[in-house]
């Protein structure tokens, strides 16, 4: 997965988003990213932030996190702004409640066990009380859950996990809300629970 990601960042934006700019969902786009933008101004963190494409459209105090030192090179570039640090997650390289909302955005999906998945909910909870989850979501004719062949340009092959969902069942799955529903994109939130006083 390491290895893949840092592949794949020079082509990660024309082989996703540029290429869906280009076609029939380009709306659904346009609607997930002015949900990004949308975010309120604060200490946001965009986890597996991979090149900034959401990054840029964040307001406030934000610093991003990813494992590839590629990605985050073009990150840097794109949002000069922001902070970036290079880490893998979880855990998350930061005090608690250090940030007001933590975004993933794309990572969720590929964690394969549901302890990764609920660990790395806890984490994100631990570091900021709200997280906004954002995925691809699940249509008709679609596997729920798959193992994917990926060809990068340069003809090396890489197995990836992957899993779809649909908004109603991101949200049932974090214990949160839907907050998105498109034909491509699918988000939702939860909060962390509030602590006994």
């Amino acid at each position: 997965m390491k290895e893949y990601y840092e592949r794949r960042a020079p082509e990660y934006d024309a082989t996703s988003y540029e290429l869906m700019r280009a076609s029939d969902d380009a709306s659904d786009l346009d609607r997930l990213e002015a949900f990004v933008a949308d975010i309120p101004p604060g200490r946001t963190l965009d986890i597996a932030c991979g090149t900034g494409w959401f990054t840029r459209l964040l307001r406030g105090e934000v610093v991003g996190v990813d494992q590839s030192e590629a990605m985050l090179r073009i990150a840097s570039e794109r949002v000069p702004k922001a902070r970036f640090v290079r880490a893998t997650v979880p855990p998350l390289p930061f005090d608690d409640d250090s940030f007001d909302v933590a975004l993933a955005a794309h990572i969720y999906c590929h964690l394969a066990k549901e302890d990764e998945r609920r660990e790395f909910v806890s984490e994100a909870l631990r570091v900021a009380p709200r997280l906004i989850v954002i995925e691809e979501a699940w249509r008709p004719g679609l596997a729920e859950e798959t193992w994917e062949e990926r060809t990068l340009r340069d003809g090396s092959r890489y197995r990836i996990f992957k899993r779809y969902y649909t908004a109603e069942q991101l949200a049932a799955e974090l214990g949160g809300s839907s907050a998105l529903s498109t034909a491509s994109f699918v988000s939702a939130s939860v909060d962390r629970p509030v602590r006994p006083t």
